[in-house]
């Protein structure tokens, strides 16, 4: 429950809106004063009173219930009393009745979000730069469809230009295709590289011939693109399938070949076409841009004439409310070029598309990086904290079943957690120590305290004990954090899709794992004083599992039972 919004709705004070009362609210230091406070100060002047009258009025005036049990005015501040039994009994019955659900809402209402995330490019292996793109894409994937959006997921392929050309002329020149079939997508990268490094001016030029070809519709030059994508996308799916991502359109570039000219002939139509040293550019000088090149002097097309067709595309095909691009921060001045001439252009719905700006990751330098060249493959990054987190498993626990399996989730969940915890736009340095910590701010320590959760609720089954339906007991301090962070939960769902941060979930679940392993540690479950008291807390264990497993589902993190 948002409890600075209802406390807000029922407090009247005459020229303050809700809004801005309920962004007043604050967490007193001491929370024998009250769990809520609003500091009375900043209205003194519209309500012509001092800040401690102001206070004792509003005390006086609000009308306590079932959720605000007290409100206390001292020293110009007013201070609210969160009703601890009822909010216990609100929680934990939402969240036993919910279940997976929890945390879910129809805010969405079926509405369409398409999010253009991860974009392999064809022939190239994934490198540790993809990594954001991927997993920040796939985590606003599923929190949109959590609540009641249809999410569009669409790997933007990466399927147009002269460097398929260059790989089909290295290929003719050196592949050997069942090396190429055996060695799969590395293969055709080394091809690639060696075309790069040894390529003649007569290859540059087959090369481009072979551009042609493929544009033309050539039979061999186009089965042999075709193969080369088969082999890109068996390879990709492979870690995606790891990284627990999917997608509803694999439309790429090149799918937009020929949707491309009806743009043009629009934005010649609108005047906004203009000639500039042989090419066709929409002058955005008066926006404060650069201008936005639409067609080269050759007349080859560029990313801004696709973008412009694919978001046209996709607004006719998916009408969509809201259209989010994935795309590190480097591309700034990209979308807003592109989204300012489909502003010009007229499309009302311009205002709709969104650039999910993020930053960089990168390894630690030393033994730990896997590198080949100048590039570190995801795939290894990945594989090597899975075989980091199977080492640290089998020394902490060397009789747990299933070893493989739990190292799977702890490592991939590890990679991905890494990626998501700080804020989207910040550079990370990604540590495989830091992120298989299992006392730190991590995956690890979440999915831990899952297991503790887990371990706690099987002893009481095979105790035979009955929680599900208990009376609920007065929480205690411990209990009482814990519950309140367990009901801030649909919110911050909520507002991490409104700021495109699902960091804001990552956060919350180490969060809840800190409030919970205190409430552990500080409070006997299973050797509670009385059946009540150990009953409600079985019933405040579960639905904290109930509530982890939800966020951690949301990030694409599985959650072991056992570790």
């Amino acid at each position: 429950m948002d409890y600075k919004a209802y406390i807000a709705k029922r407090l009247h004070a005459e020229g303050v809106s809700p809004d801005e009362i309920a962004g007043s609210i604050v967490v007193p230091p001491d929370t024998a004063m009250g769990d809520l406070a609003l500091p009375c100060f900043k209205f003194a002047k519209i309500l012509r009173n001092s800040p401690a009258v102001i206070a004792e009025e509003l005390a006086r005036a609000y009308p306590t219930d079932e959720v605000i049990e007290k409100a206390s005015a001292m020293g110009g501040y007013l201070n609210f009393k969160i009703n601890r039994k009822g909010l216990a009994e609100e929680v934990l019955g939402r969240i036993r009745e919910e279940g997976s659900n929890y945390g879910s809402s129809d805010m969405g209402g079926g509405k369409t979000v398409c999010i253009d995330y991860s974009s392999v490019n064809i022939a190239k292996p994934f490198h540790i730069g993809h990594l954001s793109t991927t997993v920040l894409g796939g985590a606003l994937y599923r929190i949109y469809r959590f609540l009641g959006y249809k999410a569009v997921g669409i790997n933007h392929l990466g399927d147009y230009g002269t460097q398929f050309g260059k790989l089909i002329s290295a290929y003719k020149h050196w592949g050997n295709r069942e090396e190429v079939e055996r060695g799969g997508i590395h293969a055709v990268n080394d091809l690639y590289v060696r075309f790069s490094s040894e390529a003649t001016e007569e290859m540059q030029a087959e090369a481009r011939e072979y551009f042609r070809l493929i544009e033309s519709g050539d039979k061999e030059a186009n089965e042999l693109f075709e193969w080369f994508k088969r082999l890109t996308l068996s390879y990709v799916q492979k870690i995606y399938d790891r990284l627990h991502i999917t997608f509803d359109s694999y439309a790429g570039e090149r799918f937009y070949t020929d949707k491309m000219e009806p743009v043009i002939a629009e934005l010649e139509e609108k005047g906004l076409l203009v000639e500039s040293q042989g090419a066709k550019i929409v002058d955005l000088e008066p926006y404060g841009m650069p201008p936005c090149l639409i067609l080269r002097s050759d007349g080859a097309s560029l990313y801004a004439t696709r973008d412009l067709a694919a978001a046209i595309y996709r607004k006719n095909t998916y009408d969509f409310v809201k259209c989010l691009y994935v795309v590190a921060y480097q591309q700034n001045l990209h979308f807003k070029q592109v989204f300012k001439v489909l502003e010009l252009m007229g499309k009302d719905w311009a205002k709709d598309l969104v650039h999910v700006a993020y930053g960089m990751v990168s390894l630690e330098e030393g033994a730990m990086s896997t590198r080949k060249g100048n590039v570190i493959w995801l795939e290894d990054v990945i594989s090597r904290c899975v075989e980091k987190a199977y080492a640290i498993i089998s020394e902490k626990n060397p009789t747990l079943e299933d070893k493989a399996s739990v190292a799977e989730k702890v490592g991939v969940g590890a990679v991905v957690f890494g990626a998501l915890y700080n804020n989207k736009i910040k550079d990370i340095v990604f540590s495989y120590d830091k992120a298989l910590n299992f006392d730190g701010e991590t995956s690890v320590y979440v999915q831990y305290t899952c297991a503790r959760a887990h371990s706690v609720l099987a002893k009481a089954r095979e105790a035979g004990i009955v929680w599900e339906d208990a009376a609920i007991a007065e929480p205690c301090a411990q209990e009482f954090e814990l519950l309140k962070t367990l009901a801030d939960f649909p919110d911050v769902v909520k507002a991490a899709a409104n700021a495109y941060e699902p960091s804001m979930v990552a956060r919350f679940c180490v969060d809840t794992a800190q409030k919970f392993n205190k409430f552990y540690i500080d409070c006997k479950i299973m050797g509670a004083e009385t059946e009540q008291t150990r009953a409600f807390r079985l019933r405040l264990t579960a639905a904290t599992l109930t509530t982890l497993t939800n966020a951690l589902t949301l990030l694409g993190i599985g959650v072991p039972e056992k570790m």
